[in-house]
């Protein structure tokens, strides 16, 4: 029985054991998540470099550009253990929400 709250999960876990064919897999995945990670990455540059016009012109940040920078930054962290060799669960090619969480 679910509660309606999300479920949360540490994505930094050691797991022991690891597929050799997962492996050869990971290969043509990497090249697909950094298409995906190279032209996200140039959206969220050029949004920077506009957020910091609208900061300095405006005095206040834009929402939908931060969104943008955010969801960039997300979808980095979500593929990171894949991409480190540190689960063989394959993240979404194509940015998916999440959200990161910092543990005080």
């Amino acid at each position: 029985m679910t509660d309606g709250t999300p479920s949360q999960q540490q994505l930094f876990v050691f797991e022991h054991d690891a597929g050799r064919l997962e492996l050869l897999i990971r290969i043509v995945y990497w090249i697909l998540i950094a298409i995906v990670l190279w032209v996200y990455g140039i959206i969220a540059c050029i949004c920077l470099i506009v957020q910091w016009l609208h900061i300095l012109i405006l005095g206040c940040r834009n929402e939908a550009l931060s969104n943008l920078i955010k969801g960039y930054l997300e979808y980095m962290i979500h593929v990171l253990p894949y991409t480190y060799f540190m689960t063989d669960k394959r993240p979404d090619i194509m940015p998916v929400p999440v959200k990161v969480f910092e543990e005080s």
